[in-house]
């Protein structure tokens, strides 16, 4: 199909949805209940987005079970039962496949394409889309629901392409596994996906070598199966547990401590602190209010972290090297099982790359200042280009050759997380500028495509053909994250929150940092003022 004007051929679909993973299933399933013509277009070969590329041995959700899952349809929460505290990686698969099932969305799902290119035609009102592996599609609105951490990051380190071992990525793992018994293995990566497959990997290596650029908080995440008892309980308990999450700033049943920090004695402090860790997960980054804003506060969390850190490993100076030196909680706390005491083992060793870097990568192993590292399996646990990443891969061109590249040229600029200036009938699901990955991914991606399915059904029944944000409302927001960002303490970190893993890319803070219940009551705003800020036309 050329790309050019048709004004006069109607579009294949009301709304084509890119990505097929929780957010996007959601967004089909939505506008299949309110009659709209809807299709999605995913690259991988099977339905869970992230969930189905992410394989690594010991891949598990950091967000409870409970939580992490549908919302929206109590039958299907009555339905399901979830084995684990956290769930792993098929689990997560399984139930994202039950989802399709139950909803009979397999006929409106196109696996095994990528969604290439996209040109708005003005005159047609109609986006036109080259797919690649697929036929083309013209649609009158386009949902981007191709997910926060989607596009894996292959480091670029002098001789990689050279190494004759074999090299797995954490975030492109073999659906056929690979076991590495016996065999020399080294891992670059201590973020979330490193520190889960860490401890796995040392039980069968012949020996494992980390490769540590910057040593991350880890909590122990304290998993445990669920009994038939604890899910019937559960079921009868969702009302309340979605009731609390939706009014919570994270999407989740935690809550900080009812005290303020400084109104307690540090008896009372550390108390608090042991109760948190003993209940594991990522929730001890909120321990207390004002954890990420209050110097004092991240401190006090820090240090207690810290002692825990050292308890744990034996060598103090491995211990040491293991010790983040940022505020904690402005990288995202990742969660393991055993990952500090693995280091305790004797085949498994650890190289600081601040003090020991990378010379380069040779074809029987890693070369570092100290000498060579002998390897016959290379894991790669080297993160995204989160956020904005899938959305840069596919070019995006709106009337007039208005370029979502050039407009996020600085930095991502939307309107609530949802709507680039420029860029007519596109929406994005948990992108930038929104709460995406500081809340439940759920309960947020549910809140957003409830949003844009009420404005695309707003623009149908009044024969309104295009909407789009206009950039004062975009500037707007865009000042907001960052006024909001800058209360705290989170844009002192190098992080991927502001695109520092990522060279060349504009380091500018990429959330929304208020909440998701004071996000929701912004789009509730927009949406109740008749969607000020966004230009509604007929023609």
């Amino acid at each position: 199909m050329s790309l050019t004007s048709s004004a006069a051929t109607e579009p294949d679909y009301d709304v084509l949805v890119v990505g097929a993973g929780f957010a996007g299933m959601y967004a089909l399933i939505d506008a299949r209940r309110r009659g709209l013509r809807v299709v999605c277009i995913d690259a991988a070969p099977q339905v869970g987005g992230v969930w189905q590329w992410n394989r690594y041995p010991g891949a598990r959700c950091d967000i409870e079970s409970l939580d992490y899952s549908y919302s929206f349809d109590d039958e299907l929460q009555q339905d399901w039962t979830w084995t684990e505290r956290y769930a792993t990686q098929p689990e997560i698969l399984r139930y994202a496949e039950h989802v399709v099932h139950r909803y009979e969305l397999r006929e409106h799902i196109r696996l095994n394409q990528r969604v290439a290119k996209a040109v708005f035609d003005a005159e047609a009102a109609v986006w036109q889309v080259e797919v690649d592996g697929g036929a083309d599609v013209r649609a009158q609105h386009l949902v981007l629901a191709t997910g926060s951490l989607s596009t894996p990051v292959r480091p670029n380190i002098p001789g990689l392409d050279e190494f004759t071992g074999e090299i797995l990525m954490t975030a492109a793992w073999p659906h056929e596994g690979f076991d590495v018994t016996g065999l020399e293995v080294g891992v670059i990566g201590t973020g979330s996906s490193g520190i889960q497959a860490i401890p796995i990997l040392a039980k069968s290596a012949k020996s494992l070598t980390v490769f540590q650029r910057s040593a991350n908080y880890s909590v122990p995440v304290k998993n445990r199966d669920l009994s038939p008892e604890q899910m019937d309980e559960a079921r009868r308990d969702y009302p309340r547990r979605r009731s609390i999450a939706r009014t919570s700033m994270a999407g989740t049943l935690a809550q900080a401590h009812p005290s303020s920090f400084w109104d307690l004695d540090e008896a009372e402090r550390r108390a608090a602190f042991e109760a948190r860790w003993a209940e594991g997960g990522v929730l001890f980054g909120k321990v207390f209010d004002g954890q990420t804003v209050d110097r004092g506060i991240n401190d006090a969390a820090r240090e207690f972290a810290i002692e825990k850190i050292h308890a744990l490993v034996d060598d103090p100076e491995v211990a040491a090297a293991l010790t983040p030196d940022h505020a904690i909680g402005t990288k995202r706390i990742c969660t393991d099982s055993d990952y500090y005491e693995t280091f305790n083992r004797q085949h498994v060793s650890l190289v600081d790359l601040r003090k020991n870097p990378i010379v380069e990568i040779r074809p029987d192993g890693i070369k570092t200042q100290d000498g060579l590292h002998r390897l016959d399996v290379l894991v790669l646990a080297t993160g995204f280009d989160a956020l904005t990443g899938a959305i840069a891969a596919i070019h995006l061109e709106g009337p007039d050759g208005v370029l979502a590249s050039d407009v996020w040229a600085d930095g991502p600029l939307t309107n609530l997380g949802i709507a680039i200036p420029g860029l007519p009938n596109l929406h994005v699901i948990m992108g930038p500028q929104s709460p995406g990955v500081f809340s439940n991914a759920f309960i947020a991606s549910e809140l957003q495509v409830d949003w844009v399915m009420d404005l695309i059904v707003h623009c149908r029944e009044n024969r309104i053909r295009t909407v789009e944000t206009t950039r004062e409302a975009a500037q707007d927001w865009s000042d907001k994250v960052q006024k909001l960002a800058a209360g705290t303490l989170f844009p002192e970190t190098e992080s991927w929150y502001l695109g520092a893993n990522i060279e060349g890319k504009p380091r500018v803070f990429m959330l929304y940092a208020g909440g998701l219940h004071p996000y929701s009551l912004e789009c509730a705003g927009v949406r109740d003022a008749g969607y000020a800020g966004f230009e509604l036309a007929d023609a």
